[in-house]
């Protein structure tokens, strides 16, 4: 079983800057990938970005140029800059442990972003 503890939600302008961390912890097999998806109200949720264990990294294009995801062994960080209304969602974070040839996928219970105009 792997835990997903989140911080650094919070009310911003826009144009300001917020970073989230999640701490992976209670598995001795380090994630396989990590990200964060997001969800706004009345919305589905969507990936902001991942980042696999090598490094590789991928965000959705309305995020590419202000989010900067980063990883350091079961921590995954969003750097959030530049930010804007639409950004305002619950963000959660997301890891997936690959183990016997299954997928096992962890969600953390979300941090909540709001972007004011």
């Amino acid at each position: 079983q792997v835990q997903l503890v989140e911080s650094g939600g919070g009310l911003v302008q826009a144009g300001g800057s917020l970073r989230l961390s999640c701490a992976a912890s209670g598995s001795i097999f380090s994630p396989n990938a990590m990200g964060w998806y997001r969800q706004a109200p009345g919305k589905q949720r969507e990936l902001v970005a991942v980042i696999t264990g090598g490094g590789s990294t991928n965000c959705a294009d309305s995020v590419k140029g202000r989010f900067t995801i980063s990883r350091d062994k079961n921590t995954v960080l969003l750097q959030m800059n530049s930010l804007k209304p639409e950004d305002t969602a619950v963000y959660y974070c997301n890891a997936e442990v690959i183990l016997g040839g299954m997928t096992y996928v962890y969600w953390g219970q979300g941090t909540q972003v709001t972007v004011s105009s």
